[in-house]
């Protein structure tokens, strides 16, 4: 028995991002999806650098043990991220998520960072084969909420772990054995977001050819909104015998799509180290037109269309059966002129109505931004925006709605400032101020830490500091569904945005044991705090804690 991969990759921009952050590659031996996040610190380039660090795994066979040079290939990324970083701190922000599979003909490795996923239909059955590392996944794994509130949670985005260039990177990593009949799809969330299970499992049982299925699943994700870049890769595992004429039909040229095709990886030695693999030699990364197999860049759907995409090229309207071939069938004479005063009627007809359509359309794009909103930077304080964050012809599409002056940049941790400053899509008005109310709330918890720090560095030794509170509530943690940075793990979250602290409870004070005469303890005399006190007197773990992320003077 002899298995083969026969795959396809497709990549897509979404109806609503500027451009592509997604990278995708699939290869004889590998298969990698990265989603780039940070918006404008270049998500693109840090997937793009990612797959082009790991893309020398495509050998013709893994020359050593599978876990081994997937934790490796994925360090090594990690480590190009940091050394960007330094080089250029404009980039500071930037990372991306990786799900990639290694074949070495009988067995798969797997590695996963992120909430990119990969699938197995098998037996008409599609499994998740991999654990998103997101805020959410962690409260259903903990019973909190359910799996289907965590697909509407507005918290679904905010990620746990990711490639960023910070510390040392925590891949999940595993052996799975394949059989022939097997089909795997590898994804990021811009297609797993707006399509259901359900429909994903259907889309992979129907479609015989990994290119159709491509094709058919980008086309979904935009009928159900592609609100975020849509990239996915379709690969069968097949059985072919070693005198089967067909086997060496099967395309074992690899596909690369999204930023990757578009944005190469930029230092030499990534570069050189593409080149330098079979693979790479015969794909020419990032030089051959994107899309194969699947929509190209700013491929629109145009549903119903022949899956290849074959058929009369744009604009070619042939000559059929009673179109003039060649010269000399024209009729001339009288007839002419008028024929020539109808055709210039109909033309000033078209265009009168050309001008209509558009003048309808320019008026309802124009209410429907007005029905767009987003929270960014009002100067050194947070804003909601009315329309659309762009500008046409010089001219800026949106406008402040409401400026929060009470709520300053400067008291906000710095990937919430970052976040900000590249701006917080919202779904509605109130989306959005949901969103900066638990800005607010952020902003208020840094601020009164600013001021207990401020007041126990000018305290003398033993003196408690002044308005320090016998117990703090933790404030709600603040995060959004369109927070894409990722940050250092810590015991909170990392990546999109802060996870929650759960409240604690204040202590209740002990009663009172005075002797009769004896004046009793103030009830508002501030209680024992627990734990170490260190510059946060008053405060619980869990708040310092988070107080590590706020601002230090």
């Amino acid at each position: 028995m002899t298995l083969v991969l026969r795959f396809a990759a497709g990549s897509h921009k979404g109806l609503i991002r500027e451009g592509n952050e997604d990278s995708g590659y699939a290869g004889p031996r590998l298969l990698a999806v990265a989603d780039g996040m940070g918006g404008a610190a270049a998500g693109e380039v840090a997937s793009s650098e990612v797959l082009g660090s790991i893309v020398r795994l495509d050998e013709d066979v893994p020359g050593a043990d599978l876990l081994t040079l997937l934790g490796d290939a994925v360090q090594g990324a990690n480590d190009r991220l940091r050394q960007m970083v330094e080089e250029d701190p404009q980039l500071e922000g930037m990372g991306c998520t990786l799900t990639a599979m290694l074949w070495t003909g009988q067995r798969m490795g797997l590695v996963h960072v992120g909430d990119s996923r990969a699938y197995l239909l098998r037996d008409g059955s599609l499994v998740q084969i991999t654990q998103d590392h997101t805020w959410v996944q962690r409260l259903v794994d903990e019973g909190r909420i359910t799996p289907e509130e965590a697909e509407t949670h507005p918290q679904r985005s905010l990620l746990m772990r990711a490639l960023d260039g910070r510390g040392q990177v925590e891949p999940d990593l595993s052996i799975r054995e394949v059989r022939a009949g097997d089909r795997y799809l590898i994804c990021s969330d811009g297609l797993s977001g707006p399509v259901s299970h359900q429909t994903l499992q259907d889309t992979l049982g129907s479609f015989y050819s990994p290119e159709q299925t491509v094709q058919e699943l980008i086309q979904l994700a935009l009928r159900g909104g592609g609100p975020d870049n849509i990239t996915c890769i379709v690969a069968d595992v097949i059985d072919v015998g070693a005198t089967d004429t067909l086997s060496g039909q099967f395309n074992d040229v690899p596909v690369v799509v999204g930023a990757v095709a578009e944005t190469p990886p930029s230092s030499a030695a990534a570069d050189r180290s593409i080149q330098d693999t079979p693979a790479g030699r015969a794909a020419g990364l990032g030089r051959a037109p994107q899309g194969a197999f699947g929509p190209a860049e700013g491929y629109e759907g145009g549903y119903g269309a022949a899956p290849a995409g074959f058929g009369p090229a744009e604009g070619y309207d042939g000559y059929g059966p009673g179109e003039p071939g060649v010269y000399g069938t024209e009729e001339f004479g009288d007839e002419k002129a008028p024929r020539r005063k109808g055709r210039a009627l109909k033309l000033s007809l078209a265009a009168l109505v050309t001008l209509g359509l558009l003048g309808g359309a320019g008026f309802f794009g124009y209410q429907w931004t007005q029905d767009q909103y987003y929270v960014g930077v009002d100067g050194d304080h947070v804003a909601v925006y009315q329309g659309l964050n762009q500008s046409l012809a010089g001219l800026s599409l949106s406008s402040v709605h409401t400026s929060y002056k009470d709520v300053e940049l400067k008291y906000l941790p710095q990937d919430q400032r970052t976040h900000v400053t590249n701006t917080i899509s919202a779904s509605s008005l109130g989306d959005a101020g949901e969103t900066v109310k638990k800005l607010a709330e952020q902003a208020t918890f840094c601020h009164r830490v600013a001021d207990v720090r401020a007041t126990t560095a000018n305290q003398p030794a033993g003196i408690p500091a002044a308005g320090a509170p016998a117990t703090a509530q933790p404030a709600a943690a603040v995060a959004h569904a369109g927070f894409r940075t990722a940050t250092t793990p810590s015991p909170s979250a990392t990546g999109r945005g802060p996870a929650a602290a759960a409240p604690t409870a204040s202590p209740t004070p002990a009663p009172s044991t005075a002797a009769p005469g004896t004046a009793a303890p103030s009830q508002s005399a501030a209680a024992p705090a627990t734990g170490p006190q260190g510059d946060l007197p008053g405060f619980t773990d869990e708040e310092r804690q988070k107080a590590d992320s706020c601002p230090k003077p």
